[in-house]
This record gives structure tokens, sequence and C-alpha cells, in this order.
């Protein structure tokens, strides 16, 4: 186990060293010119900006990559997380609290390790290119009520996911799986209604013209929702989105404030065309049905190292002789199975591009194709997109087409359903 560990950690390292090397070099290599495809459309201002803050955060994930490989290595092979375990033991007795106290001691730790990176990202690299609207205050706000929502539902969820680890048998994985697929879906439910008001405002669109726009478009899809919303999203950024939300008959539509004020009502529509685009080739459910199985076969795989000794020792641990390994057995699992998932990212990335294709032909086939790529791409500008990634690392991460490809299929008719 150790010998795989290791080889997984370097690797995994090596080829994100590289591909963000990649990223930088081929983003600086184009930053002088506009590319001639945008030309009329991009300013070589807007297009130096979009450069600067895409290289400006590749090299900040060098940073965190950095970091984030020794601390997994301090976690495991160097003891850290066999230091805690037995000092928590020192003060409690073994058993469901202190399994609850690991987990969430080290839940804590992580978070605090964290801070400093969280908040350069804000408060200089998102301000250094006036994406940044979060005030210290506000930040620090949002940071107690994550705090606050995590010890209500987070601490219970993780309290019983340990309890029925020792409590319901060999089959034990099954069991929880069905648990912690039941919170995700009742968290489709509540979260629009109780959870994202803690952290935005929401107000019905009151543009009679948009409205009356998205009203024909939803009726022409056949699609429902509880309302069309607003959300206040320029007091935090300066970025702009517009989503579904919710589940069933709690879906709504959300619209950044951001994006109305950069976009016209033509535009607004075919953006929300595309993400009922997704709704209507059922990306939506068949996500929820990979989570399903792909978590399915993660916790059947976390019920069977949790019983192999060399699981633990392999990684620097050293399992409890008098009580329940649970809690190591899910941080360790969970700290070692992005290491070897690193590999079949390209897989999971390349099937998002494909819904992004298809969600715009719908959007395409329903509104109008000059919106939506004037849309798109007055998005990549005002996010500061570039328009020049690496290709090689657009096919690894990109969850969505780069710029020229996803806006050239639409002016060559590509993108036509």
């Amino acid at each position: 186990m150790t010998l795989a560990f290791a080889v997984a950690l370097v690797a995994g390292l090596f080829l994100k060293f590289w591909l963000a090397t990649r990223q930088i070099r081929h983003v600086s290599l184009h930053r002088g010119a506009v590319p001639a495809a945008f030309a009329s459309r991009v300013t070589l201002q807007a297009h130096q900006k979009a450069a600067d803050y895409t290289v400006a955060k590749a090299r900040f994930s060098l940073l965190e990559l950095a970091w984030g490989g020794a601390l997994i290595l301090c976690w495991t092979l160097l003891g850290g997380l066999s230091w805690l375990n037995h000092w928590l033991l020192q003060w409690l007795q073994p058993g469901l609290g202190q399994q609850v106290a690991l987990l969430a001691t080290f839940a804590l730790i992580g978070s605090l390790i964290d801070l400093p990176f969280a908040l350069y990202k804000t408060f200089v690299i998102e301000q250094r290119f006036d994406f940044n609207k979060v005030t210290p205050q506000l930040w620090f706000a949002d940071m107690l009520k994550s705090l606050v929502i995590a010890l209500i539902m987070g601490l219970p969820l993780a309290t019983l996911i340990l309890w029925m680890m020792g409590a319901t048998g060999a089959y034990w994985w099954l069991w929880t799986w069905v648990v912690w697929m039941g919170f995700n879906l009742l968290m489709l439910l509540l979260y629009p209604t109780l959870i994202a008001p803690w952290f935005n405002k929401f107000k019905p669109l009151d543009n009679p013209e948009l409205k009356e726009r998205v009203s024909q478009l939803m009726a022409r899809c056949g699609f429902t929702s509880k309302g069309f919303y607003v959300m206040d999203g320029s007091k935090r950024s300066a970025h702009a989105n517009a989503y579904f939300t919710g589940f069933g008959a709690s879906k709504r539509v959300v619209f950044y404030d951001t994006l109305l004020q950069q976009l016209s009502p033509g535009e607004v529509d075919a953006v929300l065309a595309h993400e009922l685009g997704h709704f209507k080739h059922r990306h939506i459910l068949k996500r929820v049905v990979s989570m399903f199985a792909l978590s399915l076969v993660g916790f059947a795989l976390l019920g069977w190292l949790s019983s192999q000794s060399w699981f633990y020792t392999g990684l620097g641990v050293i399992p409890n002789l008098r009580g329940a390994n649970d809690a190591l057995a899910l941080i360790l699992f969970m700290m070692v199975l992005p290491l070897f998932s690193t590999f079949i990212e390209p897989l999971f990335a390349q099937l998002s591009r494909k819904h992004e294709f298809e969600a715009d032909a719908y959007a395409v086939a329903q509104t109008s194709g000059d919106d939506l790529s004037s849309a798109l791409l007055q998005l990549y500008k005002d996010n500061a997109s570039t328009l020049t990634p690496d290709p090689v690392y657009v096919k690894f991460y990109y969850s969505h087409p780069a710029a020229s490809e996803r806006l050239g299929r639409m002016q060559s008719g590509g993108a036509q359903a």
C-alpha cells in the first residue's frame, strides 16, 4: 500500500505541475494578441487581463499543489493522523464519541490550514483583478454561517455514519450509502429555500419584459419552476452566472444581478435556454445517477479497505486495538481516493464538455444562436476567461469547452440541433 500510495502521490503531483506550467506558458505566449476570430469583439486590454488572471491562478495552484502534497505526507506516512488519534484517546474513551471527535478535529484543523489560501484567493488574486466585492466582515460572517450549518447538519450526519459503520454488520457500507444518498437528495430540496437565503438575498424577477420572455421560453420548452429570482451576487463578486436550483417541484431559476446588468434580455433568454438544454437532455438526472453509482462503488471499496490492517499501516497509521477504526478509515479514504482518481478526471471532463455542446445546440434551436454566442463571449470577457488556454490543459481540466471551440462550432453551424 505504501508503494502504491507514494507512486500515485508523486505521479499525480508531477502530472498536475506539468499541466499547470503548460497552461502558464501557453497563455503567456499568446498574451500579446487577440485571436483573429475574436479580434473585432474583444479588446487587447480585456484579452490581456484574462491572460494575467489565468496565469495568476495557475501559479497559485502550483503552491497549493506543493502544500497539499506535503500535507498529505504529514498526515499519513509522517504520522500526523496516528498522533492525533492517540492524543484524543488520552482524553476520551474508545467509542463513538472519540470517533466523532477525531473526524471533527481533523476537519477543523484542515479548515484552519486552508484559511490562508482562501484569504489569498479572495483578497489578493480576486481583488487584484477587480472581481472581489466581499468585505472582511462579510467573509468572516460567511465562515461563521458555514460553521453553524456544519454543526447543525454535518456533525449529526457524521455521527450517524460512524454509528452505522460499527452497528449494522458486514453490509454497513450499503446502508450508509442509502443514508448518504438520502441526505444529498434532501439537500437538493432544502438548499434553495433554507440554506441559500442565509448567504444571499433572493428577490422575484421584476423586469416585466425579461420575465415575459423567460416565461414564454419555459412554456415553449415544457418546463415549470417555482419562480424566477435575482440573487445579489454582486455583494461578493463581479462574476456573473445563472442557474437552476432545487429538485422536482422545488426547482427555481436564479439569475445573478451581475448577469442581468451585463446581458440584454435576448442574451439572458439564450443563457437560460442553455440551462434548459441540460434538463432536456437529462444531463442533471444522468449526473445524479452517476453520483449514486460511483458513491456506491466508493462505499463498497471503503467497506473492504476498512477491514484490512495493511490499509492503515501502509499509510503510516497505527489502528486501534481496543476500539473501532471507522473514523481513521473514513479520513484515510478521503485523502487517498483523490490521488488515484486524478488519472480518470479527463474522462469526466470530456463528458461534461459533450453535455455543454448538447445544451448549446438546444439553446440555438430554441432561441437565437447569435444571442447565445454574444452572451457567452460577454461572459468570457466579464469573467476574464482566457481565449487561449493550453489544449492539453483543457482536455484534462475544463468542464466547459474552450471559447474558440465552443463559439467556433456555433458560427459554423455545428451547434444546430
